[in-house]
């Protein structure tokens, strides 16, 4: 056992305790050490700044050792003596560390982890998923920066969450939580900690207010009387929110539609949110499709003066349609539910409908497999006929 050795254990030991690791060794040259009467070995030195720290002190090869524990302003008298009195135990039964330090060693720190997730993983976001993720990593930090891996226990993420509930509210501290489980769903699948150990399973989220629409066949007419208008001055915005409507696509997807992406009576979306998928397209929308008019120099399919159509121009678009149909209350996104819920109201099952819609899931995705191209191009046909039967002006 040497120097470096103890330590690392003083380090693990505070870990362990969840206490804050302790600084490098003051340079001041006046101090004064009191040594316990009640623990040998433990002292607290106190320097001419006035600052304490605790220290313990070991006979370790023939030599005496001093390593500092931590600053008393930092952890109390009470903590450091625990740490201490652990170390002692360890050096007076002659315990060699090193082995067990290797062992836990190849469990790493959260903080370190967390990187390593981070480098491996925030590439395949998109750009919106990274900055989101960015500010709910700094939670994680706060909470767990400093513990290793696998003494993160349920009721620290517990006490964590409520902590991160009140202080940031409720869906700030969902999402924060979803990040933290899919990081250590990391751990688990590279087997950096035990298997089925997500300290995050067993916490409940918060509950959170739904804000889902399902528009009626009348909403459905007022809405394509104000895309008919709509597209008197703005075609490009008006002809995209309806293939959203007739596609139940998310907006991103459409929006940054190329006309590479589109092939007869599907679109091959190259980069959708979920990864690269297949929307099969009913008859109302090839027909919008094929009466597009194409830019010489561009290859998106929607564009506004020799530039691609933006969401936010779009955007702007469908918040005029809407008011002018009385639905203020509905969000673009809506047009996708409302698409999965006339498919369900005839009577379509929910692996179809994630089918159509994109969705990703482990679990579903199992489900989907036997579901053949055929079916869902026949499934859009009926859903989008039915759309856009609904929005068609008298």
């Amino acid at each position: 056992m040497n120097a470096r050795t103890l330590r690392d254990i003083v380090a693990l030991e505070l870990a362990t305790a969840n206490l804050p690791a302790a600084d490098a060794r003051p340079v001041h040259r006046c101090r004064l050490t009191q040594w316990s009467s009640e623990l040998p070995g433990f002292g607290t030195r106190s320097y001419e700044s006035g600052r304490r720290i605790y220290v313990v002190q070991v006979r370790m090869d023939g030599r005496t050792r001093t390593v500092t524990i931590g600053d008393a302003r930092v952890i109390s008298r009470v903590q450091a003596l625990d740490v201490a009195r652990r170390v002692l135990v360890r050096a007076q039964i002659g315990e060699n560390p090193a082995d067990t330090l290797m062992s836990t060693r190849r469990v790493p720190r959260f903080d370190a982890f967390l990187s390593e997730f981070w480098d491996n993983v925030s590439p395949r976001w998109k750009p919106s998923t990274l900055d989101r993720n960015i500010y709910y990593r700094r939670h994680l930090e706060r909470g767990f920066a400093r513990r290793f891996l696998d003494k993160i226990e349920p009721a620290d993420v517990s006490h964590w969450f409520a902590g991160l509930s009140a202080k940031s509210g409720p869906a700030a501290a969902n999402r924060s939580l979803q990040l933290l489980g899919e990081v250590f769903n990391k751990a688990d699948a590279w087997g950096v900690i035990s298997a089925n150990s997500n300290p995050c399973t067993q916490i409940k989220r918060n509950p959170t207010r739904k804000h889902e629409c399902m528009l009626s066949d009348a909403e459905f007419s007022r809405f394509g009387s104000a895309l008919a208008d709509l597209r008197v001055s703005a075609p490009m915005e008006a002809d995209a929110i309806r293939l959203i409507a007739l596609t139940g696509c998310r907006k991103g997807e459409i929006c940054g539609l190329d006309w590479s992406e589109v092939r007869a009576r599907r679109l091959l979306l190259h980069d959708a949110k979920t990864g690269p998928r297949t929307v099969w397209l009913g008859t109302a929308a090839v027909e919008l499709l094929e009466r597009m008019p194409r830019h010489a120099d561009l290859s998106s399919v929607f564009w506004i003066a020799d530039k691609p159509l933006t969401v936010a121009r779009m955007d702007g678009a469908y918040r005029r349609a809407r008011l002018a149909a009385g639905l203020a209350h509905v969000r673009m996104h809506d047009l996708r539910h409302s698409f999965a819920s006339h498919a369900a109201a005839m009577s379509e099952t929910l692996p179809m409908i994630s089918k159509l819609l994109g969705h990703s899931s482990v679990k579903m995705t199992a489900r989907y497999a036997h579901l053949s191209d055929g079916a869902a191009i026949e499934e859009n046909e009926r859903i989008g006929r039915l759309i856009s039967k609904l929005m068609e002006v008298a």
